[in-house]
């Protein structure tokens, strides 16, 4: 696209005012290839919201259905039911749900219109005046000034730093903190005030909008010159401007086509796999509605047609009605709209509540609050708690997630010596917890007083004067592109491009080698109190490729030197042979760094002849003014220049992990969740924390390394890998042939099923072939059999490309957790989305559907509240379906026995308040405050959470349990009280068989059972579930007694006819023991069931109950022990500190074995594993033979 023929007045406005001289049908036509600054992230408006909300609602299967419900009870000829029984629940349901929508629309609304209302400075008739973002277009120029956020997308004209440099924040981006130097280029550098600014008529031509962060392509037209663009001097929309006074910058891409808005990703809608199992579940329970319809129907037309024919004169058909068959047509509709109950639509109210109670938890938990940056965890949505407890794929990222993005100079090896293992006083390694007195910095006064190194030998090696440390630390003085601030004598601050520079520069500065200061031209640098000017002759940057940054300067006696640091696999192979004895012990060094998940870098040296570096400089110069294959013959030159260098050493820097990370990383493996890291870093950082965060480990049997640039590259090293996974698993398989294995139906089980634990690395590179259509299967073969799986080098896209592919295939609820903008394709793409909150930006936190400030707290949101979230979902709906089966299908009975004619059994006043009123504080109660275990168990039993991932607590298996149990409590709540009243009199002598009589015993019967029936199913009983439960029995008598009442039928005599019948039918004791037989005849296979089960097969949550007590009763025992005096051996109290202390081994990797070897104390039954047998059948965890988690199955008794 173009930007403009003459400047940015070539866009829009009269020509002039905003500062150019293109005609209007210029503007025109720019105008319409553009969009506007404004962004839009909301999905409503005053007038679409009403239509586009109820037609999303509408989309819900029970809605619709509803809906259809309530036009039939309209009709007068087959109501059989009031239309306020469904219309009042239905509006109220629908205005909730929109009420939520609109709220959190309008909160989307309020964020666009704050990022659309700020203001920018935008020069208009040479003039700056104060625009809001909105108004910005492209063409404009804008002035920027220090710790403002950047408008739109920029080419950077010129700034208030020498030659045209700026500094920029790019955490709303990529989550880095870390400063970025970005640099006009030269022709407009110059351009500092507003009338020259005003007269600039250049043209861009410049690459159509893309999702790329990292690069740009275009070139400016001016003078009639062309000067080719790239993304050093572009600022992207998100960035903040830091440490520069002021910049001007030119709109080259505006609102959704920046480079942000490219990677932000669509919204998606997001449901839980039980929202659509339960739409399933309602289609399903609509056939099974018209089926019992169908059947009441013909018996109510052969009974017409045989029977009630006799009866015409007594009972005369309704207007309308002149056959037998048209009767049972309308008995149909008449009996859909009665059984309609077996899915009420309090059960989407109930769920939105209990969604709700589970939402404030996790807000209100302490423990996962952050004092230091005051930030609570978050739950920005309500809709995917449940799916919490059923996570198998977390997608990380690294940067600012797992790590703090902090650097710390922690090792270095100097001339084959390593430094910074910490000593005791004896010169000997420390053990662990054994940490001395830092090194003392104090002889150096410009030293940084937040440095702390422990290896004093390094420190005596520079005061020594060993030449060799003396050279290291003045490479890491020299070699980089740190800006250094001098605010009071003394006081340094350092502006580094990546922490990994600011923490090598600073170590420098600390043993004496302070970097002061720098000019375009030179360097200047306190060596031990002595201030030396070197001329910097060339800078050889940093990129991707190359792995390495040199610098070429001139010492103060005249001698050229190249100072050269880099990746160890770039840096070793362009040394000089003479190194060879050195290069072997330094590589010692760095596999030894590397092993403690340390980054490393190894430092060079060269000296060039005069001679050389003249004739070098001069084709440098006609290089860097090439216009085409620039990069490449600079690299050529580079190249050249960086060889045969002398090794100096090499430097081991510590990437801070933020705090429990490698614990949370271990506990979450146990849960049988796959982590897999997605990263824009490079290989060999990201590799390092792996290694640092326990996800990659010696012990693994190997780690893959992807990193082909073709196609065919990458799908033979992926074949590679799965072959050898094979032949391991073939060496290994104890028994199990390779073809017997084959004979799965899918190749992903197999690898899945393999022994030995493996890690895949993968490069961005070969990740953009990897995901291709041909090759994508390949691919998620080989990751879904590795233990652990590393992106690097990946773009935003490709994050949320890899979380789409694990949908797509797995068919598993998928996490994807990051701090920075890059993060949101995938938070968006993921099941459930979850931003880490803080000083990175709040991009992801926007996007994300949980929030909170450490990474740490992931582990309580899944293992906990996920957990619980799930039990009681499954439990609330297994005892919803149950309680509305066992109420509805008594009228199907009751149809055989009222020739068929629609009749209730119960009168209307008790179908409507069943469910609002009579079961449904109890069941709420249980679905907001139930647990099987405490939250401390949770956290120590990480397998507790596995029956989540298998979705075993509520399916269709578990569905058609509780509807048998529902409708065999209906046959029973029937036919019981049925066959009583049949030959049953009252005290009196009187018959007791009459249709109120009945309704009333039958009524008593279904809310006695059902609240026995929810007593057995609750867990944990606080003070909330006695009152609802005990308050709701008492409700319904005291209800009961009021409808049957004198007062009301005063009141109401056509709405309340049967005065004292609740009354005369309860005081009968006949009634009574049929209530009570009724009662344990339904119950009591439930309870010998549940407690053969509890005794012959007991699941994990039982067990860890049954340890519970056990522990409790210990603890009694010993108090009781303390309390007598009596004292005990050390053998006898060793034993009782190791019954209650193993608990405490949670924060360490081994906690799951010591528990599942405590549990199997308790439980000697030699039972399988259920899990792990349920698993091995769909083919999903069996990967993991010689892991901590397989281990701990195996050991653990269920």
């Amino acid at each position: 696209m173009g930007c403009g023929a003459a400047g940015h007045g070539a866009v829009r406005g009269p020509p002039g005012p905003r500062g150019g001289a293109a005609g209007a049908s210029q503007r025109a036509g720019l105008q319409r290839e553009v969009p506007s600054n404004c962004i839009k992230t909301s999905k409503y408006n005053i007038i679409t919201f009403l239509p586009v909300n109820l037609f999303e609602q509408f989309q819900e299967v029970a809605n619709t259905y509803f809906l259809f419900l309530l036009i039939l009870q309209l009709i007068p000829q087959i109501s059989s039911l009031s239309w306020f029984t469904t219309i009042v629940p239905l509006v109220l349901v629908l205005t909730i749900t929109a009420v939520k929508d609109a709220t959190d629309d309008y909160f989307r609304h309020k964020s666009d219109n704050q990022v659309n209302n700020r203001q920018s400075q935008v020069l208009i008739s040479g003039v700056l005046r104060q625009e809001q973002w909105m108004n910005v277009r492209v063409g404009d120029i804008i002035k920027l000034e220090n710790n403002q956020f950047v408008a739109a997308d920029l080419l950077l004209l010129s700034s208030s730093e020498p030659h045209g440099l700026c500094y920029i924040e790019t955490a709303e981006l990529d989550g880095e903190t870390n400063m970025k130097v970005r640099q006009a280029i030269p022709v407009t550098s110059e351009l500092g005030d507003t009338s020259k600014l005003a007269r600039f008529d250049g043209e861009v031509i410049c690459e159509p909008p893309n999702n790329k962060l990292d690069k740009f392509g275009g070139t400016l037209y001016w003078k009639e010159s062309k000067y080719p663009l790239s993304n050093q001097n572009m600022l992207l929309r998100g960035c903040v401007l830091r440490n520069t006074e002021w910049c001007f910058g030119l709109v080259v891409f505006a609102g959704p086509d920046t480079k942000l808005m490219q990677n932000s990703g669509r919204t998606k809608f997001k449901r839980t796999s039980i929202d659509r199992l339960m739409n399933t579940l309602v289609l399903w329970i609509f056939g099974f509605l018209v089926c019992m319809g169908v059947i009441l129907a013909i018996g109510n037309a052969i009974w017409e047609h045989e029977v009630g024919v006799c009866f015409q004169i007594y009972l005369p058909w309704d207007e309308g009605v002149h056959s037998a068959f048209f009767s049972g047509f309308l008995s149909f509709w008449s009996y859909i709209i009665i059984l309609n109950t077996v899915v009420p639509i309090s059960l989407y109210v109930s769920v939105e509540v209990i969604r709700l109670g589970h939402s404030y938890f996790i807000n209100w938990d302490k423990k996962m609050y952050c004092a230091k940056r005051r930030t609570p965890a978050e739950a920005r949505t309500t809709t995917l708690n449940e799916e919490l407890g059923q996570v198998e794929y977390i997608f990380s990222d690294k940067t600012g997630t797992l790590t703090q993005n902090i650097m710390v100079f922690s090792k270095c090896s100097v001339n084959g010596h390593s430094y910074g293992d910490v000593q005791d006083v004896l010169g000997h390694k420390a053990e662990l917890g054994e940490r001395p007195e830092p090194v003392d910095f104090s002889f150096n006064p410009l030293a940084d007083p937040r440095f702390q190194f422990w290896d004093p030998s390094l420190l005596e090696a520079i005061k020594l004067g060993d030449p060799h440390v003396h050279e290291f630390f003045r490479l890491l003085s020299l070699c980089h592109t740190v800006m250094s601030e001098e605010k009071n004598e003394g006081e340094l601050y350092y502006k580094a491009q990546s922490p990994d520079e600011g923490a090598l520069v600073t170590a420098a500065r600390n043993f004496g080698f302070v970097f002061r200061s720098r000019t375009p031209k030179t360097i200047t640098v306190h060596e031990l109190g002595r201030a030396i000017t070197y001329q910097l002759l060339a800078i050889l940057d940093f990129n991707n490729i190359r792995k390495r940054m040199s610098v070429i300067v001139r010492s103060p006696e005249g001698k050229i030197r190249l100072y050269c640091k880099g990746a160890d696999t770039i840096l070793l192979e362009r040394l000089h042979p003479i190194n060879q004895d050195l290069t072997n012990v330094t590589t010692d060094h760095l596999n030894e760094y590397a092993g403690e998940g340390l980054r490393t870098l190894v430092l060079a040296y060269k000296d060039l002849e005069e001679s050389y570096y003249e004739e070098w400089s001069e084709r440098l110069h006609q290089a860097s003014s090439a216009h085409e294959a620039r990069e490449d013959r600079l690299a050529q030159l580079y190249d050249e220049v960086e060889h045969d260098m002398m090794l100096l050493g090499a430097t081991a820097i510590e990437d801070k992990l933020q705090q429990g990370v490698p614990e949370t990383i271990a506990i979450l493996t146990l849960a049988n969740i796959k982590i897999w890291v997605l990263t824009g870093d490079k290989q060999e950082t990201a590799v390092n924390i792996g290694y640092s965060c326990k996800m990659l480990t010696d012990d693994m049997t190997e780690v893959f390394v992807v990193t082909g640039h073709t196609v065919l590259e990458v799908r033979e090293e992926l074949r590679k890998a799965r072959e050898k996974m094979m032949d391991a698993s073939h060496s290994t398989s104890n028994g199990f042939s390779y073809q017997e294995k084959l004979s799965s139906s899918k190749l992903t089980s197999v690898l899945e099923a393999i022994a030995g634990e493996y890690a895949l690395v993968i490069n961005g590179h070969s990740l953009a072939h990897a995901l291709e259509a041909d090759m994508e299967v390949e691919f998620l073969e080989t990751a879904c059999a590795c233990k652990a799986v590393i992106c690097c080098r990946v773009t935003p896209l490709q994050k949320a490309q890899v979380v789409e592919l694990v949908k797509k295939y797995k068919k598993a609820v998928t996490l994807a957790i990051g701090d920075g903008a890059n993060d949101v394709s995938m938070i968006k793409t993921a099941h459930i989305g979850v931003g880490i909150s803080g000083q990175e930006g709040i991009q992801a936190v926007l996007a994300s559907d949980y929030s909170f400030s450490q990474f740490k707290f992931l582990q309580r949101l899944l293992l906990v509240h996920g957990r619980w979230s799930y039990l009681r979902m499954c439990k609330f709906l297994c005892y919803f379906f149950y309680k509305n089966f066992a109420f509805t299908m008594v009228h199907f009975w009751f149809g055989f026995f009222c020739g068929f004619s629609a009749q209730t059994v119960y009168d209307q006043y008790f179908i409507t308040l069943y469910n609002i009123v009579y079961t449904s504080l109890p069941v709420l109660a249980m679905g907001v405050f139930d647990q099987d275990v405490p939250e401390q168990r949770s956290m120590e039993y990480p397998k507790l959470y596995e029956p989540g991932q298998l979705n075993l607590l509520f399916n269709k298996r578990e569905f058609f349990i509780c509807i048998a149990q529902g409708i065999y409590t209906s046959v029973l709540m029937f036919f019981i009280p049925y066959g009583v009243f049949a030959d049953a009199t009252r005290d009196d002598g009187a018959q007791l068989a009459d249709y109120q009589s009945f309704a009333v015993t039958v009524a008593t019967s279904l809310v006695i059972v059902v609240s026995v029936q929810i007593g057995l199913d609750t867990g944990f009983w606080t003070a909330i579930n006695h009152f609802f439960i005990w308050g709701s029995l008492a409700a319904y008598f005291a209800i009961l007694f009021a409808m049957h009442s004198n007062g009301l039928f005063q009141m109401f005599p056509n709405q309340f006819r049967f005065v004292g019948n609740a009354q005369n039918t309860l005081a009968q004791p006949t009634v009574w023991l049929t209530i009570a037989l009724t009662t344990v005849v339904c119950i009591m296979p439930v309870v010998a069931f549940r407690f053969l089960k509890l005794d012959l097969k007991p699941e994990l949550s039982d067990t860890v109950r049954y340890t519970q007590l056990v522990r409790k009763k210990q603890k009694t025992q010993h108090r009781c022990m303390r309390r007598a005096g009596r004292v005990g051996s050390r053998r006898s109290g060793y034993a009782f500190s190791h019954q209650e202390g193993f608990g405490e081994l949670i924060m360490s990797g081994k906690n799951m074995r010591l528990s599942s070897l405590a549990l199997s104390s308790f439980t000697a039954r030699p039972s399988t594993g259920w899990i792990e047998t349920l698993r091995k059948k769909k083919g999903s965890d069996s990967s993991t033979a010689g892991s901590p988690s397989s281990a701990a199955s195996k050991t653990l008794k269920v």
